[in-house]
């Protein structure tokens, strides 16, 4: 499943976390995160570099929806 910029701001904004504290969980850079998600669509980056981003917001409990009709999106698991 490809994982949108959409899909991460909305992550972060359901933990409130800021791009310093995903930085922070994910050890990339907050200027690489700015960079990526500066650009709408798929997240780019390096494999490993999305990867961490990803494992980050997924071990604070957040759920990837991927595109089954209603769009793309994120949850907050309990």
């Amino acid at each position: 499943m490809a994982v949108t910029t959409r899909q991460v701001k909305a992550a972060r904004a359901l933990l409130g976390w800021s791009q310093e504290d995903l930085a922070e969980h994910s050890a990339v850079s907050e200027p690489t995160i700015a960079r990526l998600e500066a650009e709408d669509g798929p997240i780019g980056g390096r494999p490993e570099t999305v990867k961490k981003i990803i494992n980050a917001l997924v071990a604070a409990g957040i759920e990837f929806i991927s595109e089954n009709g209603g769009g793309p999106g994120v949850r907050q698991i309990k």
